[in-house]
């Protein structure tokens, strides 16, 4: 298999630890999205990462490749079978992917992708506004929803690697999650970031 996306992405890394929770043989091509690679344009026509190709399958979408792998590679389970977890796990990876990424990505292209990336001044004040007026809505959340290690089960899933992956990008941008106001979210992010899986995302390639 071959995965193309930065591990900066929150997209590509949900991908990076459900490949190494399965401990799948990958290859990995750290480009970033529109990039004028045809391979990875043939995987992803929309230029947007993940994208991958297995044995001449092709495929974009984060959600639908941790679908794909999880298919192929069962074991260890990452998508709950009965029904009720099963549901929580597609919300969560869903509330995580448009809900907590459009917001939370916020410091970190303000403070990171413009200034280190792009060679532009971030605008600080779109980080702060954020931070301030967006950012306890969610937290508020999902502190009401976390009741021991895991989100969904018992057990640890997509569920966990959907929500905690943006987290790391507000780490990069200096944003830790205030244990005083949410002491629960705070625990297990900093539980889940530490799980080897995200370790060694995190340690992948951003380019």
């Amino acid at each position: 298999m071959i995965l193309y996306g930065t591990s900066y992405s929150p997209f590509v890394r949900k991908i990076l630890v459900t490949l190494a929770e399965k401990d799948v043989a990958f290859e990995h091509k750290p480009v970033f999205f529109h990039a004028p690679d045809e391979s990875f344009q043939a995987c992803s026509p929309l230029g947007k990462i993940p994208a991958i190709e297995d044995d001449g399958f092709r495929l974009a979408d984060s959600s639908a490749i941790s679908a794909y792998i999880e298919a192929k590679h069962p074991n260890p389970a990452l998508w709950p079978q009965a029904p009720k977890e099963r549901a929580r796990a597609v919300w969560f990876d869903k509330f995580g992917d448009t809900e907590l990424f459009p917001v939370l990505i916020k410091p970190f292209a303000e403070r990171v992708v413009k200034p280190v990336l792009m060679g532009k001044p971030g605008d600080e004040a779109v980080a702060v506004k954020a931070v301030t007026d967006e950012f306890p809505k969610l937290y508020d959340y999902l502190e009401s929803q976390i009741d021991g290690p895991y989100l969904v089960g018992g057990v640890f899933s997509i569920a966990d690697i959907a929500v905690a992956t943006t987290f790391h990008n507000l780490r990069l941008a200096k944003e830790p999650v205030d244990a005083s106001r949410w002491p629960k979210l705070a625990a297990y992010i900093d539980a889940t970031l530490s799980r080897p899986s995200f370790v060694t995302a995190i340690a992948a390639p951003t380019n």
